[in-house]
């Protein structure tokens, strides 16, 4: 599948235009880049929120509505996550094609003119944003965080990053940290958002039936970020330790969580990434993985078992919902599928079903304009990109002994544990 974006990289800010006539919608999408701090991270994470919220144009919630449901029922939207060490603020608009309306509006430069509005235009008071907004958005992210921490299941996902990340700034929530927020006021937070606009590196998306010179005109005009020095992609953090580590933390829980954090020495973009990802989707990431036959299904160990990579920081992370009383088996048999992989033990059968489901997988994800964004910004800033079609080749190319080879590279960190208050 050929998706060939056409690229403008200005310092600092580059414009990615990819025409298609896949759509009916045009998907436009800013994203904001910085690195990982401990310092900023929590008041990073409300901005798009506040920006969002009200604008001067729009210093009502429904009066922003209003004028996306004027424009034939736009959307928009904000999202705030981490990719290895890097912050990401995203902004994003998906608006209607005026090609395919009898009106005349043209809505793709309306889409850029909303975003203009977010970005440039904030509600404010004297020297930092309307006190009202900030109060809100700052009752909203405690929710937001509070929820992550009643949810079990993502609660332990991040205190095995915690715990295993201890000391980089990976161990970081990409939504900060509940504790920081009473502090942030409206002022420390306009500052925040003066730096987000001259210091982030930024990468525009477009994505449907539009012409690239045009979009260079809309960013031209309305879009106008100063340039500012490149963003120097941190290498990958490899934390040799002494030996791995075990952490265990007693709740009120039923149901325990067994969660396991491995280094892989292999990040997007690496000559043996492709290798790695089948390795995880032999290991735990689909429904005929090994985790989910033999630790699930025929061991009956746990209710959900499954591994997952974090593809720019180079780990492993195996998740499962498992009987307090029965943690130490499912440690064992867990810890097995791992070394069956790496002693070659793996079937043509695991191959080709693995291929083929992360090729169907792909297509999945490039049948929609946020999909096609996602894909192509993971490569954009690895710093060594290939292309969709590349990525098809060496999904298709991979061996056996390529699988073996990358699975021996793959170190065990850090086990963590919740289980019942009872348990020993």
């Amino acid at each position: 599948m050929t998706i060939q974006p056409k690229t403008v990289k200005n310092e600092g800010f580059s414009i990615h235009t990819i025409e298609t006539k896949q759509f009916k919608t045009n998907q436009v999408v800013v994203k904001f880049r910085a690195p990982l701090q401990k310092e900023n991270v929590t008041a990073r994470a409300l901005l798009p929120y506040i920006l969002q919220s009200r604008t001067k144009r729009w210093p009502t919630t429904a009066s922003f509505r209003t004028h996306l449901d004027d424009l034939y029922g736009a959307t928009a939207n904000v999202d705030v996550t981490k990719k290895g060490e890097s912050h990401i603020l995203s902004f994003s608009v998906d608006i209607a094609n005026e090609r395919y309306l009898k009106d005349t509006t043209p809505l793709t430069k309306e889409a850029f003119t909303v975003l203009a509005e977010i970005l440039f235009n904030p509600l404010t008071e004297g020297d930092g944003f309307s006190a009202k907004v900030v109060e809100q958005e700052k009752r909203s992210l405690k929710q937001r965080l509070e929820a992550a921490r009643d949810d079990k299941m993502k609660y332990a996902t991040q205190r095995l990053i915690e715990e295993m990340c201890e000391g980089e700034p990976f161990a970081l929530h990409p939504n900060g940290l509940i504790g920081e927020i009473d502090a942030l006021t409206p002022e420390i937070l306009y500052q925040t958002y003066k730096q987000m606009l001259s210091e982030d590196a930024i990468d525009l998306y477009v994505v449907g039936d539009v012409e690239h010179e045009d979009i260079l005109e809309f960013c031209q005009e309305l879009l106008p970020f100063q340039t500012r020095p490149p963003y120097e992609n941190e290498n990958k953090t490899s934390v040799q330790k002494a030996e791995s580590k075990k952490i265990v933390e007693r709740q009120s829980v039923k149901q325990g969580k067994l969660n396991i954090g491995y280094r892989t020495e292999t990040v997007y973009g690496d000559e043996d990434y492709v290798p790695l990802i089948m390795m995880n989707g032999i290991l735990g990431g689909f429904p005929h993985s090994k985790l989910f036959i033999n630790v699930r299904e025929k061991e009956s160990l746990a209710y959900y078992a499954a591994s997952r990579i974090e593809s720019h920081k180079g780990l492993i992370f195996i998740m499962s919902g498992v009987d307090p009383g029965k943690i130490d088996r499912a440690s064992t048999i867990i810890q097995e599928q791992l070394s069956a992989i790496q002693e070659g033990s793996i079937s043509d059968k695991e191959v080709d079903q693995t291929r083929a489901v992360m090729k169907n997988q792909m297509l999945e994800t490039l049948d929609a304009a946020r999909g096609i964004i996602e894909v192509l910004y993971q490569s954009d800033i690895c710093g060594n990109p290939f292309t969709i079609d590349e990525w098809f080749e060496k999904v298709e190319a991979v061996t056996k002994e390529q699988i073996i080879n990358v699975s021996k590279k793959i170190m065990l960190d850090t086990t963590y544990i919740l289980t019942g208050k009872e348990e020993a």
